[in-house]
């Protein structure tokens, strides 16, 4: 059964160019990171050591900023500029592996960042296969 996001990108009335089922992925894993990340941003608050996750909560909401905004320009399909959907491409890449990378450094003491860290690369990896069928 196909995804609502699907839907859409099959049934835009301008030729969607490229693989329909990657950019799926990647849109649906831009949103799933960045409720990821605001989810991990509220719970590292909740914490009673809040001063040591403050670099946490901080590349949580840029990461989460970051993706909703990937998402929403990757969703609009008329007319893309390939170029400027690449470079948004690579600045989620990177917050992606920032954030995961300091999740990881929590994800002993608190599963919510060791979800997060996973997450994140679920959608590092997404965002790397639209960006190789980019040219």
């Amino acid at each position: 059964m196909a995804t609502q996001t699907e839907e859409f990108l099959r049934n835009h009335p301008r030729d969607v160019s490229g693989d329909i089922e990657t950019l799926k992925t990647c849109v649906e894993r831009l949103a799933a990171c960045a409720q990821a990340c605001l989810a991990c941003a509220d719970a590292c608050l909740g914490e009673r050591d809040v001063a040591d996750l403050v670099r946490c909560i901080q590349l949580d909401l840029d990461c989460a900023d970051v993706c909703t905004a990937a998402e929403r320009v990757l969703t609009r399909r008329t007319a893309p500029d390939i170029q400027l959907h690449r470079i948004l491409l690579e600045t989620c890449v990177r917050y992606c592996q920032e954030c995961a990378r300091e999740c990881d450094r929590h994800a002993d003491m608190h599963d919510h960042c060791r979800l997060c860290a996973d997450t994140c690369r679920l959608c590092e990896d997404a965002c790397r296969q639209v960006l190789a069928r980019v040219a």
